[in-house]
């Protein structure tokens, strides 16, 4: 009986060392993954002022500390780093492999320098790697070729050189290698034909030379080949021609090929495996073979033709040799100067194959309208498609421009630079950018963990964001994310003046922001109130919707100076606690109602509640607003002058101003219930929607 009895006790000593075990494993993993992320901190940024918000005792992958650039995934492990277009001008480490759980690792449009670390091919989730655009050296290792959840492998315009390790034929789950702009050499290993889900292969402006091996012409799923600006020889493979205009081979001199138009036919047409032409008897020049070509060309007239003199026989012979040298000594001088030019490649920004500007930036992105463009990203989600795998659709009606990649987000913004960086939260990055169209947008790039975690719960948010459409409210124009990255990203019109924000507490020495004159004011007042009532109204196919954090900061004008509410809906996407940190940031600018410290709920009256601070802004022409002028001093006409923003100078309507003043003394009431609803605000103001 008495072992019976210790039995229980035995088990919950067991399991709670099993706890403390596995306890003290995921702090030890914890600690292990700061550690990697410091090193790569210090090597990536040696100045240390690029990634300041790395610090030592934050925690990545919690909800209080902000690792820029840095998501993680369901069990709290780093998941991806996405610091293209930063600036970072370090190398690339070997800790970069104590990451284990990483799927992605997106430096690309940098200026990093070094070798590629061998130890990337230790990371056995990692599906996406972009390292391009950078000045990287050295040989690829053939380590990567161990990567077998890779799916997109991005090393173009750099500096490596050496042979492509014939090890990347064991991919198998590789869809996109771009190698291009690189100083690689040797054969193309025929190999890379043994990947099964290949779509594009991009090895353009090396120094390749040998054949093309005929088994990339029997990848199956493979779409686009790019070989152009190599020295490759021999016979083309016939299964390419089915590639069509995906197939790119130009400025390859000695390549042939009977069933491409712009090469020359091969000396053996039946010769179709790839292999080198028939080598020529002899390089030098027969007499008989001259002969031959000048009887050809022999005097004929009215019918009878004479045999050429032995002087014209011998101008023949001797034209033809100095054509020949001198295309020879041509060809040669053309050739030396096209290696050192591709020597030079990623040596500078404006170099014209090395390196990328701005202009080829934008013309590569106008270029790339086809569907090709989705295969750069096959970990992405593609709005083109007809739902998830969860099953939920999302309806295009009212919104036909909703479909966007990643590829057209990251080349509207040059893959996020901070030069288009137009502002920064807790959650989300806002960036300027240009669309193929020559349209502007910004885009706001949200975090993974920021998002709700079921994805039908998101999909939901999303259709709901998508069918919104009013004049005064920022138009949402197109959705994609990325689950490697882990982000999402909303592309929205783009307000060419800012926020209101911008045109409070404005300077007199402020020479770019002027101070907006009375009908401006009004006129930004009744469009956020029709924005407004738009949101809490109930419509076909749209129901009633609380925006919950309406401020200066989300009324955002136009050239027209219309004003435009932004973030609506945005928090149907947005997890709870996220939801929470911006219902903080209200309150502490005063645009929380009162009863939600004490309820914690949110309701259309807190929206009318914001409102009439923002009426008061407006009107005061300040960002603070006292709590004097909410509980209505200075709201009567004779007051006037002390509430209406000194710097109109008197120049505004007396009687309006009032009404204004008391439409806000009447949303900003301290009971809900005495709060009027949108549309009776609208009556109020005279407009309608």
């Amino acid at each position: 009986m008495a072992s019976r009895s210790s039995l229980p006790r035995l088990l919950l000593l067991l399991i709670s060392a099993a706890a403390a075990a596995s306890s003290s494993f995921s702090s030890s993993s914890h600690n292990a993954e700061l550690d990697a992320l410091m090193e790569l901190k210090e090597a990536l940024d040696p100045t240390g002022r690029l990634l300041a918000s790395w610090a030592r005792g934050g925690d990545p992958c919690g909800r209080g500390d902000y690792f820029e650039g840095v998501s993680c995934d369901a069990r709290g492990r780093v998941a991806a780093i996405s610091l293209q277009g930063k600036g970072l001008a370090g190398t690339v480490p070997p800790a970069v492999a104590m990451l284990p759980g990483l799927t992605g690792l997106y430096l690309h449009y940098n200026d990093l320098g070094g070798g590629i670390p061998r130890e990337l091919g230790g990371l056995p989730e990692l599906a996406e790697l972009y390292l391009g655009v950078n000045n990287l050296s050295g040989n690829i290792p053939v380590e990567l070729g161990r990567l077998a959840s890779l799916q997109v492998l991005q090393l173009g315009y750099n500096q490596l050189s050496g042979s492509i390790p014939t090890q990347l034929g064991q991919l198998k789950k590789l869809t996109v290698l771009a190698l291009q702009s690189n100083q690689l050499t040797g054969a193309i290993p025929a190999s890379l034909g043994d990947l099964p889900a290949l779509t594009r292969l991009d090895l353009s402006s090396n120094q390749l030379f040998g054949s093309i091996p005929s088994k990339l012409a029997e990848i199956p799923q493979l779409s686009a080949l790019n070989l152009r600006n190599n020295t490759l020889s021999g016979s083309v493979p016939s299964g390419l021609k089915k590639l069509h205009e995906g197939f790119r081979y130009e400025n390859n001199s000695e390549l042939c090929g009977a069933q491409f138009d712009s090469l020359k036919p091969c000396p053996d047409d039946g010769n179709d495996d790839g292999k080198m032409p028939h080598k020529p008897e002899s390089s030098s020049i027969k007499p008989q073979q001259i002969q031959k070509t000048a009887d050809l060309n022999r005097n004929c007239d009215n019918g009878g033709c004479s045999k050429p003199s032995a002087l014209s026989t011998g101008a023949v012979i001797a034209g033809t040799v100095i054509i020949v040298a001198g295309a020879a000594a041509c060809g040669l001088s053309v050739f030396s100067w096209h290696r050192r030019q591709k020597q030079k490649i990623g040596s500078s920004v404006e170099h014209l194959e090395g390196r990328l500007s701005l202009d080829q930036s934008k013309e590569t992105c106008q270029r790339s309208a086809s569907s090709l463009i989705n295969v750069e990203y096959s970990s992405g989600w593609d709005t083109s498609s007809e739902g998830s795998q969860h099953g939920v659709r999302l309806s295009s009606e009212g919104s036909p421009s909703v479909r966007f990649n990643l590829e057209e987000v990251e080349c509207a913004t040059q893959y996020f630079s901070d030069v288009n960086l137009l502002g920064k939260s807790n959650f989300a990055a806002t960036y300027k950018g240009i669309m193929r169209d020559g349209s502007v947008v910004a885009v706001k790039s949200i975090n993974k963990s920021s998002c709700k975690s079921e994805e039908a719960d998101f999909l939901k948010g999303l259709r709901m964001l998508t069918s919104l459409r009013h004049e005064n409210l920022v138009g949402l124009r197109g959705f994609c994310r990325s689950r490697a990255r882990g982000e999402c990203f909303l592309v929205y019109e783009f307000m060419a003046n800012g926020s209101l924000s911008r045109y409070l507490d404005v300077k007199d020495d402020d020479a770019d922001v002027t101070v907006l004159d009375w009908a401006t004011r009004v006129s930004i007042i009744k469009g956020i109130a029709k924005g407004i009532d738009y949101l809490h109204s109930s419509k076909p196919n749209k129901t009633p919707l609380i925006h919950q954090s309406i401020s200066a900061d989300k009324v955002l004008i136009d050239h027209m100076f219309v004003p435009h509410l932004s973030g609506a809906g945005l928090h149907k996407l947005l997890a709870d606690d996220v939801v929470f940190s911006t219902l903080k940031d209200s309150a502490a600018m005063g645009y929380l109602p009162p009863e939600y410290t004490t309820t914690g709920r949110f309701t259309d009256k807190g929206d009318v509640y914001a409102f009439g601070v923002v009426v008061l802004q407006v009107l005061t022409g300040r960002r603070t607003v006292s709590s004097h002028l909410r509980l209505g001093e200075g709201a009567e006409s004779g007051r006037l002058d002390d509430l209406v923003d000194p710097r109109l100078g008197g120049r505004f309507s007396r009687p309006e101003a009032a009404k204004l003043a008391g439409v806000a003394l009447l949303c900003t009431a301290e009971v809900p219930a005495q709060r009027p609803a949108m549309a009776a605000v609208l009556q109020q103001l005279g407009t309608s929607q």
